[in-house]
C-alpha cells in the first residue's frame, strides 16, 4: 500500500501493529568479514546508533518491534541485523525507514528482510518513490509506504515521528524523532562540527535555510547523524551559524566581482577552521554557494 496523503499522518497502527516475524533465514554473515567495521551504541533507552565505517544507521526498540533507519549497504545491513538481534532479542523488525533516496544510505533492505521476514514494510518520504523505482536496483527496493509532510509510527505505545522539512540535501530527506527520548536522526544536510560534503551535491538552495530553521522547531535534545559523532541542539545551532556565515561571506565575494575560482581561493571562515574536512571541502562549499548566489 502506498499512502500519498498530503496531510500529517498521526495514526500508523494499521498495518504496522507488530508484524508477525516470519521464520527468519539464517542470520546474515558478520559484516566484519566483508571489511566493514561495525558497532552499535545505546544513546538513550532503547535508541541505538549503528556505525558501519563512515556511515551511521539508527534503530529504535519498542514493545511492538524494532524500527530501523537506513540499512546503508548490503554489507552494513548484515551487521545491522546482528546488532538488532543483539539489542532486542526475539523482537520482530516492525519497519525499515529510508532517510532519503541516496544509495549510500538506503541500500541493503533485502538483507534485513531476509533476516526478519519478507513482509517488513519500507517507509520513505513520497518524493523518494519515483527516484528509487527508476533506479531499478534490487538491493534498494522502493518503499511500500510513503508520506508527504509528517507521519507518526506507533508500536506498543512508543511513538516515532517522521518529519519532512522540505528540500535540503535531495528533495526527499526526512528526519526521525523519538519524542520520549528526545533523540533525533538527521542525515547529510547537518553534521557534527563538520563543513558540508564537498561541493554540496544535491543541496537545494535556498530551501536548505528553510529546512534548517524548521529543524530547530522540533523538540529534540540529542542528534544522531548519518556521519560522525552524536551531537545536541548546540551542534545544530552551530550548523545554522555556519551556513549563514558561508552565505554572507560568499555573497560579499560576489558583490566584489570575484570569480568563482577567486572566491574559492580567497573566502575563509576562520571560526570554523578547526571543523572536520575544512581544508579539503570548505573551498568546494564556497564554490557551490557561489554558483547559487551568482545564478550559475
Amino acid at each position: 500500500m502506498i499512502n500519498n496523503t498530503r496531510t500529517p499522518c498521526s495514526i500508523f497502527a494499521l498495518a504496522l501493529t507488530p508484524l508477525a516475524c516470519a521464520a527468519p533465514a539464517d542470520d546474515p554473515a558478520d559484516a566484519a568479514d566483508q571489511g566493514v567495521e561495525i558497532s552499535h551504541t545505546e544513546v538513550a533507552d532503547g535508541v541505538y546508533l549503528f556505525n558501519a565505517g563512515s556511515h551511521n544507521a539508527f534503530f529504535v526498540d519498542t514493545d511492538g518491534g524494532v524500527v530501523a533507519f537506513d540499512p546503508i549497504s548490503i554489507e552494513a545491513a548484515a551487521g545491522l541485523a546482528v546488532a538488532i538481534r543483539s539489542a532486542a532479542p526475539d523482537k520482530p523488525l516492525a519497519a525499515i525507514v529510508y532517510s532519503h533516496s541516496d544509495a549510500d544510505h538506503a541500500t541493503g533492505a533485502p538483507v534485513l528482510r531476509q533476516a526478519f521476514g519478507d513482509d517488513v514494510p519500507i517507509i520513505a518520504q513520497e518524493n523518494a518513490f519515483p527516484i528509487i523505482t527508476a533506479g531499478g536496483d534490487p538491493d534498494l527496493p522502493p518503499p511500500d509506504l510513503t508520506f508527504a509532510d509528517e507521519m507518526t509510527l506507533r508500536f506498543g505505545g512508543r511513538a516515532i515521528e517522521l518529519h519532512y522539512l522540505g528540500p535540503s540535501h535531495t528533495d526527499n530527506l526526512l528526519v526521525g524523532l523519538v519524542p520520549d527520548a528526545g533523540v533525533l536522526f538527521a542525515v547529510d544536510f547537518v553534521s557534527n562540527d563538520r563543513v558540508g560534503y564537498r561541493d554540496l551535491p544535491g543541496w537545494h538552495f535556498d530551501d536548505l535555510y528553510v529546512a534548517l530553521d524548521r529543524l530547530m522547531e522540533i523538540p529534540f535534545e540529542t542528534v544522531v547523524f548519518g556521519h560522525g559523532a552524536v551531537g545536541d541542539r548546540g551542534t545544530i545551532e552551530r550548523q545554522l551559524a555556519y551556513y549563514a556565515d558561508l552565505r554572507d561571506a560568499v555573497q560579499a565575494a560576489v558583490d566584489q566581482g570575484l570569480s568563482e575560482e577567486e572566491a574559492m581561493e580567497q573566502v575563509h571562515l576562520d571560526d570554523y577552521a578547526h571543523w572536520g574536512q575544512y581544508e579539503a571541502w570548505f573551498p568546494m562549499n564556497v564554490g557551490a554557494v557561489y554558483r547559487w548566489l551568482a545564478g550559475g
